[in-house]
Parts: C-alpha cells; sequence; structure tokens
C-alpha cells in the first residue's frame, strides 16, 4: 500500500513538470494569429502540434520563432504537425498561423503547447526496499506516461480525421442538395419550353386553316 502511494506521488509530480495549453482557434481570412510560451529554463522541451480540423484545404501556413527571432520551425499549406524541440534559451517562443492565402475561408485549428522540463522527480525511497525495486518502479511509471502521451496524440488524430470527414460529407451534401435544385429548375423550364413549342405549333396550323 505503501509503495502504490509512493508511486501515486511519484505520477503526481511528473504531472506538475509539464505545463500545457490546448485550444481550438477560429482563424479568419487574411489572418495571422500568434501564441506565445516561456520556458523557464533552458533545457527544457518543447511539444508543438496542430491540426486543422475544418475550412479550406484544411491547410494552413505555421511558422515557429525562438527568443531572438531565429526560424526554428516553418511549413506552408500543412494540415497538421506534431514537433518537440529543446529550449536553448529562455525567452518567449512564438507559434503563428498564417491564413493569408485563404481570400474567404475560414479555419478551424486545433494545437497545443506543451512546456516540459527533464529534471525527473526522485521516488522516495522505501525501508527495506532496494535501489534496483526503486528504479523498476520508477521507469514503469515514466513508461506509462509514455504510452499516455501516445494515447492522447492517437485521440487528437482520430479527432482530426473524424472532423474532416463530417466537413466533407457536409460539403458533399450541400453539393447535392444545390445539384438536385438546379436539376429541379430544369426540368420546369424545359416542361415550360415544350408547352411553349407545341402550342406555338398548334397556333400556326389553325392560322393555315382559317
Amino acid at each position: 500500500m505503501k509503495l502504490t502511494i509512493l508511486s501515486v506521488g511519484l505520477f503526481a509530480s511528473l504531472v506538475s513538470l509539464v505545463s500545457a495549453t490546448a485550444l481550438t482557434y477560429k482563424i479568419g481570412a487574411n489572418e495571422k494569429a500568434c501564441f506565445y510560451a516561456a520556458p523557464e529554463k533552458k533545457g527544457a522541451k518543447i511539444a508543438f502540434y496542430f491540426a486543422v480540423q475544418s475550412g479550406g484545404s484544411f491547410d494552413i501556413n505555421y511558422e515557429v520563432t525562438g527568443p531572438g527571432g531565429k526560424v526554428i520551425l516553418d511549413g506552408e499549406k500543412e494540415r497538421q504537425g506534431d514537433f518537440v524541440f529543446t529550449a536553448n534559451e529562455i525567452g518567449e517562443y512564438k507559434f503563428c498561423f498564417d491564413n493569408e492565402m485563404s481570400t474567404y475561408s475560414e479555419k478551424f485549428v486545433d494545437f497545443e503547447i506543451a512546456v516540459e522540463d527533464e529534471v525527473r522527480a526522485q521516488l522516495p525511497s522505501k525501508q527495506g526496499s532496494t535501489p534496483e525495486q526503486t528504479s523498476a518502479l520508477e521507469e514503469s511509471i515514466y513508461k506509462i506516461s509514455g504510452q499516455l502521451s501516445t494515447i492522447a496524440r492517437n485521440q487528437k488524430y482520430f479527432r482530426t480525421r473524424e472532423n474532416r470527414n463530417f466537413s466533407t460529407v457536409r460539403s458533399t451534401e450541400s453539393r447535392i442538395v444545390n445539384f438536385s435544385v438546379i436539376q429541379c429548375f430544369m426540368m420546369v423550364c424545359m416542361g415550360a419550353l415544350q408547352v411553349f413549342v407545341v402550342r406555338f405549333f398548334f397556333q400556326g396550323a389553325r392560322k393555315g386553316y382559317v
């Protein structure tokens, strides 16, 4: 029981080392939006994930710059990305999304910025336990933490696929409805034209008999 409490305490301390921001933001046409993260220590790991949920061709331009204005990551017309880099300097890191390529399409972007320190929490030693047992438990907890991160990324991926497929279905449905309306209008026009032509022929025939 004591060992379980120690493992829970270690896991809680692992969570406290990570600060993350997850948002869904609507970027209008010809808009550029930037977000910031400021690690407190050198060598901290910064994880950056984004995915375009809907709008246009599901693509966006992005750029990540460091405190000195140096470009760390950039890309054009990307649908999603998942990156991890080391913060070699202390200061503000800027994460920008650029939708200036779209003239009228607004886009929903789901993104997450996480800052994680590399310092590992030390597991308190239990009386009578060997260092090998403590190390094995610690590695197991870190392995579970990594597996949870993988599950979270997979959930984000499937959520993105679901949103994109739903957006495609709505677009297809709208096109089918519009095509059906145009087709019905054309059928009505063709029927009216046929009635007009038949009446014209009959009126001409009556005039010939007179």
